[in-house]
């Protein structure tokens, strides 16, 4: 089960002080209903919530409302409070026995049905067919349309042989020597020039850093439904403690490029190994010979054999249906609601 909602009737401050909530809406409302007269009936006048029509019609006669009279005006309940109309109930969603001790209809609670028969026209179908028989298979003279048995001749391949020869190096070794033409290699020197320019400013550092303020939030608690709220408190922090002037850079005014100097030679690069030589023969391409069929066709016939059978198929395949008839005898019913009080 949820725990309940608290609620609250009063609220103590921190001063001390404790003060009860006023809800003047409820105050109002409740003063209308302890202030009840009669119950006038229904009325013609047009009424809405908030309403100051008075007096209204009552059965065709103006009637002054007092304070805590309650009508009807179509589906809706309203009660005076002596100045304004208040809508405090809506009768739209009751029915008509909403409004009446008792209903009658008619109704025919038991019967028979007439038995339903069929009329239509017979039929007698008759014919023949070959349920069962044999297949013959036999051969003729005429064009040959299946061949049993033959002989496929060898294929045989056709090329032209062929003989290289030739020589390659397997293995060496790569020797490299300095020349005497266009350098294509620096392998040392130095750099010269370089030099950065830097911007700067000055800023001052920090001896103590200080401290942060502090507080500390008020509490709330409901007891008996009186909601007590205690203060907070409040500490004052303290800035940081200033030291000397120091220049520090904040980016790169200017960048002198260094210069490379050295010298460079030529270097040479030459491959020594030893020739082999190495044949290779053989048939590389050619043609192979298309394989042909020979064989005997012959003409194959095939010929059912069966024996005829009679079938006889009667009956009514369509007609109408009579339409059946319901006879009872008629009764009434009365339906008494509990009225409404």
């Amino acid at each position: 089960m949820p725990n309940p909602i608290p609620e609250i009737s009063q609220i103590a401050l921190p001063n001390g002080n404790t003060y009860n909530i006023k809800d003047a809406n409820a105050r109002e409302r409740i003063s209308a209903l302890e202030s009840f007269t009669t119950y006038l009936g229904v009325t013609t006048t047009q009424l809405e919530n908030g309403s100051t029509a008075n007096p209204i019609m009552i059965n065709g006669t103006a009637t002054t409302a007092q304070s805590g009279n309650i009508v009807l005006y179509g589906n809706k309940e309203f009660i005076f409070d002596g100045t304004h109309w208040n809508e405090f109930g809506d009768l739209s969603s009751l029915g008509t026995f909403a409004y009446a001790n008792s209903g009658s209809g008619s109704i025919t609670p038991a019967g028979s049905v007439s038995q339903p028969t069929f009329t239509g026209t017979a039929t007698e179908s008759t014919g023949t067919y070959k349920p069962k028989g044999s297949i013959t298979v036999s051969t003729g003279s005429g064009t040959a349309n299946y061949t049993p048995a033959g002989s496929v001749s060898q294929p045989s391949f056709t090329g032209t042989a062929f003989n290289s020869t030739g020589t390659y190096l397997p293995e060496g070794k790569v020797a490299v020597s300095v020349g005497s033409g266009t350098p294509n290699y620096t392998p040392d020197g130095n750099c010269t020039g370089t030099a950065v320019e830097l911007n700067t400013t000055s800023v001052y550092s920090i001896t103590d850093v200080g401290s942060l303020a502090s507080c500390t939030m008020p509490e709330y608690s409901v007891q008996n439904e009186v909601l007590t709220i205690t203060s907070g408190s409040y500490t004052q922090g303290t800035l940081p403690t200033k030291g000397s002037k120091q220049t520090v850079a904040t980016g790169v005014k200017k960048i002198t490029q260094p210069t490379f100097t050295g010298t460079g030679v030529e270097l040479i690069s030459t491959f020594t190994g030893t020739s082999k030589s190495v044949s290779v023969s053989g048939t590389p391409t050619g043609t192979v010979s298309k394989p042909s069929f020979t064989g005997t066709g012959v003409e194959l016939k095939g010929t059912f054999n069966g024996t005829e059978e009679t079938i006889s198929v009667s009956g009514t395949p369509s007609g109408t249906v009579s339409k059946p008839t319901f006879s009872g005898t008629a009764g009434s019913v009365t339906v008494t609601p509990n009225p409404v009080e």
